[in-house]
């Protein structure tokens, strides 16, 4: 297996187990991980469709925006879940944006060979080089994102008494 392949599948699990839970909380998206609040799986759901589009148009592709940076007050990193819905897109609009972005993911994954996973990339934020400095470290915390998250949707899970899933 090739490391293009590697990401590939990769990319594909960490989705499918995260949205696996995402999914199941579908009838409580704003229910939160403990008493004193967290990140209920809308917000998750949204912050994980920003943060993607994100990282491929901008940092990937040096463009100046991503198709999602209005949702930057909402979902960006450093904000606070709300608690009322309708402050948020709906879920399956949110659902569909992360689809499309994730679509175009392994459409521009695609377009790469395994040299041009050590090229730097050109948005890159100062200071974190370490997570998004070259093509393939970006590609590479597109994989582990969703699982940091996962373990916030199991705790919400839990807090509403629900059995173990294994998504």
């Amino acid at each position: 297996m090739n490391t293009i392949d590697f990401i590939k599948s990769n990319l594909e699990s960490s989705k499918g187990l995260t949205l696996g839970l995402i999914m199941d909380l579908k009838d409580e998206p704003l229910a939160q991980p403990t008493e004193k609040g967290g990140n209920h799986a809308l917000w998750i759901l949204g912050h994980l469709a920003l943060s993607e589009s994100a990282i491929i148009h901008t940092f990937i592709l040096g463009n100046e925006t991503c198709p999602l940076s209005k949702w930057e007050p909402l979902f960006g990193v450093g904000t606070e879940p709300l608690t009322d819905a309708s402050a948020y897109p709906s879920f399956d609009e949110l659902l569909a944006a992360w689809e499309e972005t994730r679509a175009f993911t392994l459409q521009t994954l695609a377009s790469f060979n395994e040299d041009d996973l050590d090229k730097p990339t050109t948005g890159c934020p100062e200071d974190w080089e370490s997570l998004f400095g070259t093509i393939g470290l970006a590609f590479g915390t597109q994989i582990f994102h969703p699982t940091m998250h996962y373990g916030q949707l199991s705790d919400i899970r839990k807090s509403l008494g629900r059995e173990i899933l294994m998504a």
